[in-house]
């Protein structure tokens, strides 16, 4: 897996999601695929699962948005993508880090979202701790 294969397969991944229907999955994601979409949800397992989230997750294939990726790092078969994600007609914006894992075939075995918005809080416990 290189930089190039990666940018490829992004490519791939939106032009799915903009297209009717999810008979492309196959060719981006193997049979067992297991999909995050947080990092405390429980993954979603096979293509037929994915299916049903894909069809109910987006508006449909003319649904308005820009998504702008860029390959963070390659590691062998281990990608991480940051893919800005601008809906216009929604006050939705997501910075999201995508963990991906691929069989050597290029299909992706594992997809872990880290969606991110704005005033979206951060988890962080920001209070301060009084130490001896």
């Amino acid at each position: 897996m290189d930089r190039s294969t990666v940018e490829a397969w992004v490519g791939a991944y939106e032009r799915a999601w903009r297209s009717p229907g999810t008979d492309t999955l196959g060719d981006l994601f193997a049979p067992d695929i297991g999909y995050l979409v947080s990092p405390w949800a429980e993954p979603l397992t096979g293509l037929p699962a994915l299916a049903t989230f894909w069809e109910s997750g987006r508006d449909g294939p003319d649904e308005t948005f820009t998504m702008d990726p860029e390959v963070v790092a390659v590691d062998g078969l281990t990608a991480v993508v940051r893919a800005e994600v601008d809906y216009p007609d929604q006050p939705a914006r997501w910075r999201d880090l995508w963990i991906l894992r691929f069989a050597p075939d290029g299909r992706c075995t594992w997809f872990e979202e880290w969606p991110f918005a704005p005033n979206q809080p951060d988890g962080q416990d920001h209070t301060t701790a009084v130490r001896d």
